[in-house]
């Protein structure tokens, strides 16, 4: 395939993408309450809760790999 090739497939993929997220955020727009310690509330759309969670994820994911990377070279 030739650069400009992928270079269209690629951007083709993320409009995708980012039209599937899109649609998850509009069917998750209904309010939901977070509930912590000491009566504290937080009301916030599903879809935020959801983009906390999964960035947490990644972050997580990221630095297990980056520490193991770290020991890896000492």
């Amino acid at each position: 395939m030739k650069p400009d090739e992928i270079y269209v497939l690629m951007t083709l993929l993320r409009l995708i993408i980012f039209l599937f997220l899109l649609s998850v955020a509009v069917k998750n727009s209904e309010m939901v309450t977070i509930h912590y310690y000491l009566g504290l509330e937080w009301e916030v759309p599903l879809v935020v809760v959801l983009l906390i969670c999964f960035a947490a994820g990644t972050l997580f994911g990221y630095l297990s790999c980056f520490i193991k990377r770290i020991f890896k070279k000492s």
